[in-house]
């Protein structure tokens, strides 16, 4: 629907767009909206200026955590959930993201339960939690344990508190093409997202390659997805493989929801170290506001290596 003023045609939805646009500078847009976006496909409008708290990644300590231990397993292990828990605290930080591949085979609502109390008693927020599913798979078992996988997740981090899951979109399986891919993604995160808004739990999709590889590719699969204020993008500063992948990130900055940060980058699938001045200044220029999670994935030793890492963010949050 469009309205006619002389001789300029005005698209009815780029008008509310223009016009929220610029009551959100005196503070009105946001209010009349709930706090939300138009859709899903439309940036987060976002009050005040970037403010980012810092979390880190259970993955970063992948080489030493259990994967789905079974209680005889978590027992005899020399680092777990819990002091990674501890480690977040010992290092001052403001949360802590706990992967779903090292919690236990079998899941209870006690142990859910024990970790929150266990992050509540040092000060630290559950920033989130993040899942290895699938979405681009064809119909049948393997997609419906991803679906189902994803449910339970939504189930745990509500249970948790914790206010988001990283999720990815997935791969072309073999002998498909990657639109038919994409549209199964959007309607399993589509599906996904209506239980997860009734659970209060948002879903980030992570640029994560894939069918998520370029800024293009991610954002063809956020215009897709129907419009909630439960879904956003993760953004991880070192997952785009491309020639610009700065200049990638600053495409999806504006979507983001959750920001990761990893210490690396591959222009043009080069190796190389990461401007991490230049990552938060992209998600400053955006305006966001919420958790910066460091994700070390490097081959220095994470316990000596990321405290130095967490300092020098500390200090460029606050810049």
């Amino acid at each position: 629907m469009t309205t006619q003023h002389g001789s300029t045609t005005v698209n009815r939805r780029d008008f509310l767009h223009q016009s929220l646009a610029g009551l959100s500078a005196i503070g009105i847009a946001a209010p009349l909206m709930g706090g939300q976006s138009l859709c899903a496909a439309e940036p987060v409008l976002r009050n005040g200026k970037s403010h980012m708290k810092l979390s880190l990644a259970a993955y970063s300590f992948s080489r030493v955590l259990t994967t789905r231990g079974t209680p005889e397993q978590l027992a005899g292990a020399k680092f777990t959930l819990e002091k990674f828990i501890d480690f977040c605290a010992e290092q001052n930080l403001d949360g802590t993201e706990l992967t779903a591949y090292y919690f236990p085979k079998e899941i209870t609502r006690d142990y859910l339960l024990s970790l929150k109390e266990r992050t509540f008693r040092l000060g630290l927020d559950i920033s989130g939690t993040a899942i290895g599913n699938d979405f681009c798979l064809a119909e049948g078992e393997a997609r419906e344990r991803n679906l189902q996988m994803c449910r339970e997740w939504i189930d745990h981090s509500a249970t948790l508190g914790a206010p988001v899951i990283r999720i990815f979109a997935g791969n072309v399986p073999a002998g498909d093409t990657e639109e038919a891919a994409r549209e199964r993604c959007i309607e399993g995160i589509n599906r996904s997202l209506e239980y997860a808004a009734s659970k209060g739990v948002c879903l980030a999709l992570e640029n994560h390659g894939g069918i998520t590889a370029t800024s293009e590719q991610l954002l063809k699969i956020v215009r897709g997805v129907k419009p909630s204020p439960w879904f956003g993008v993760n953004f991880d500063g070192g997952n785009f493989r491309t020639e610009d992948p700065y200049g990638d990130l600053a495409k999806i900055a504006p979507y983001t929801i959750n920001a990761q940060i990893k210490v690396d980058l591959y222009p043009g699938g080069k190796k190389e170290f990461a401007d991490l001045a230049r990552v938060v200044k992209i998600l400053k220029e955006a305006h966001y506001r919420g958790f910066l999670v460091l994700e070390y994935e490097a081959e220095a030793d994470p316990f000596v290596a990321i405290p130095g890492h967490l300092a020098k963010l500390r200090e460029l949050i606050s810049g």
